[in-house]
């Protein structure tokens, strides 16, 4: 049996193994788990160039709610390659109203306004560890993203009075494990109650706010909140960040733009006129 090898021959074997294996790996044994979860065994992997990328997604089923899916990809005869989402059956419903982020091998799910529900997900043996969550935090999440390993959460809380709830954002330290003191948004900068939309650009947090339609930039080393003029320009929503540049679909215009940190700037990008709907919003 595999087991009556010497450890290091076990690991390589492993390490030749597709990673897609690996939580039903975890299953044979309290050995093989321990071995799956370890940084010992991606480290060969590593060395020996077996790196594979995964895509998680939440999708909603009428029937199941809320559930995680991974990508797989198979390999068909000559070069041609299926692929598919696979419902991981062994983790528990995402809550309705939860918020999710990636931090390294780890999923942090923070359930909605559910202060008792939230947890983390190995996506190496796809096993769930509960976390505390802080009792002081937001009662309602809106946001949450990750700068530098730490996970930042906004959202509205009160302790004393729901009916006049007030913006907070705290911050989860994922290497330490433990929650670091609540941090408020200026009374200077005169918010209101909800955010619309959040990405994190080079390192620094940009929101835009609901009421005001205006876009404001947060440096957490600072603890510094400014207006951004020139990010206001636009009213983006629902965007995705790559390479340190902000890029939206503006539905009213029918464009794809994008917003330069560096350069501080607007642009379109151009090209890709065939792959956008045909017709613009009112």
């Amino acid at each position: 049996m595999i087991t009556s090898l010497p450890h290091d021959i076990i690991v390589d074997i492993l390490a030749h193994v597709s990673r897609w294996d690996y939580p039903t790996l975890s299953l044979v044994s309290k050995y093989f788990r321990s071995l799956v979860s370890s940084s010992e065994l991606y480290a060969r992997r590593s060395l020996l160039g077996y790196t594979e990328a995964c895509i998680y997604s939440v999708l909603f089923n009428n029937d199941t709610g809320n559930q995680l899916y991974v990508l797989r990809s198979r390999r068909l005869k000559g070069n041609n390659t299926s692929s598919s989402f696979v419902r991981i059956a062994s983790l528990p419903r995402i809550p309705f109203q939860a918020s999710y982020v990636s931090v390294g091998r780890e999923i942090y799910v923070l359930s909605g306004f559910s202060r008792s529900n939230s947890y983390s997900i190995d996506c190496r043996s796809h096993t769930v560890q509960p976390f505390s969550e802080n009792p002081h935090g937001p009662k309602a999440r809106r946001f949450v993203d990750v700068i530098d390993k730490k996970i930042f959460v906004m959202g509205l809380c009160d302790e004393h009075d729901e009916t006049n709830l007030m913006k907070v954002m705290l911050v989860f330290n994922t290497e330490t494990q433990t929650w670091e003191p609540e941090m408020t948004t200026k009374p200077s900068l005169e918010l209101s109650r909800f955010w619309c939309e959040c990405a994190v650009i080079a390192d620094k947090m940009y929101v835009r706010d609901c009421s005001s339609k205006e876009s404001f930039v947060y440096e957490p080393k600072e603890d510094r909140w400014e207006l951004d003029e020139v990010l206001n320009s636009y009213n983006w929503y629902r965007g995705c960040v790559l390479d340190d540049v902000l890029y939206y679909y503006d539905p009213f215009e029918n464009k794809l733009r994008a917003y330069d940190s560096k350069q501080k700037c607007w642009k379109v990008v151009k090209g890709l006129e065939e792959f956008l709907p045909h017709v613009a919003f009112p």
